[in-house]
């Protein structure tokens, strides 16, 4: 063969990128994987010529951990949820992200964007009925309560977060003053007594698809859900409503585990993905809340009205506090056991 053909020929190759850049995002997996996938991993792949691998995890923060502690990080961004958050922030786990490549505080909702997160979804943990069950709709916890005013079984998720806030509201204590009482030995002695009025009638659930089903085949005629199944169900026809009033609604963030080595890429998908029109496209589909406050202006105003933030919607609804889960979750989740245990 000609030398400069050679030649030529061994420049070219050596001209050609070798492998495209790859990162990897780790999300829940499921439904909102698949949407993901649709709204914000292919049309981000298009745009920065970048090789995006979609995983999935059930939040295990320990995953995390034995990768930063070994220096074998293979995660770049991953979705986790307020309190994971705080936890990884405070130990190290997480990257400090640059807020400057992420946007104004001003347009997002208050607690988006933090030292080492980046909001990417608003949930709600909301009471949802069947609507052919009960003509009458229920209007809060107090009603979830009442087994005479509304008998038949319920559905709580197996766990003390959230239904020690429920059960509270139940019992008259006002949102604003859930986690004070609750701070207090008295407050949660005050839970638990309001969660015996109706242990005999409870019908726990662990995954997500399941209250749908519980109230989908009679079997419980009121449940808590997450609103984004609420939704989905809905969309599909399902006789099945959601009531906001007394709703709990939290935050779930992208984060960047400590030692990615596609940190700045990592920060331009996050970016991306709370652009109002991203967030329009994924809150559409989901029926999750958006971070971005400029979203609103792009939703159909029907949906907008079906959407836990919306203003009505957050008027009657009060924030989880990661801090108080973060400070009592464990103390409170072995009396949890305890109790769920105990006959009678």
């Amino acid at each position: 063969m000609n030398k400069g053909l050679i030649a030529g020929a061994m420049i070219s190759v050596l001209a050609t990128p070798a492998v495209a850049t790859e990162m990897t995002v780790i999300s829940y997996g499921g439904v909102s994987k698949t949407v993901q996938t649709e709204v914000f991993y292919q049309p981000f792949e298009a745009a920065h010529q970048v090789k995006l691998i979609a995983g999935e995890y059930n939040g295990e923060m320990g995953r995390i951990k034995v990768m930063v502690d070994t220096n074998s990080v293979n995660w770049d961004v991953v979705q986790v949820e307020g309190d994971d958050l705080v936890r990884g922030c405070e130990e190290g786990l997480f990257e400090p992200l640059d807020q400057a490549r992420l946007g104004k505080q001003e347009d997002f909702v208050p607690g988006t964007l933090s030292d080492c997160g980046a909001g990417l979804l608003v949930w709600s943990m909301a009471l949802a009925y069947n609507t052919d069950a009960l003509k009458t709709a229920p209007d809060g916890w107090q009603d979830f309560w009442d087994i005479k005013k509304f008998p038949g079984k319920r559905a709580l998720r197996r766990g003390p977060k959230f239904n020690l806030e429920a059960a509270l509201m139940a019992d008259g204590v006002p949102r604003e003053q859930i986690y004070q009482v609750l701070g207090t030995p008295e407050g949660v002695n005050r839970a638990f007594h309001k969660l015996d009025e109706i242990k005999p009638y409870i019908q726990w659930w662990e995954a997500g698809a399941q209250p749908m089903q519980f109230l989908a085949s009679n079997d419980v005629v009121m449940t808590t859900a997450f609103n984004g199944r609420i939704f989905a169900a809905e969309q599909s026809g399902a006789p099945i409503k959601p009531i906001w009033n007394g709703s709990i609604y939290s935050i779930d963030y992208w984060a960047i585990p400590r030692g990615s080595k596609n940190k700045a890429l990592a920060e331009d998908f996050i970016a991306f993905t709370l652009r109002p029109e991203n967030q329009q496209k994924h809150t559409t589909q989901l029926g999750y809340g958006s971070v971005n406050l400029h979203t609103a202006a792009l939703l159909d105003p029907n949906l907008a009205r079906q959407l836990n933030t919306a203003p009505d919607n957050m008027a009657r609804s009060m924030a989880v506090s990661s801090e108080f889960w973060i400070d009592h979750g464990e103390e409170l989740q072995e009396r949890f056991n305890a109790w769920v245990a105990r006959k009678g």
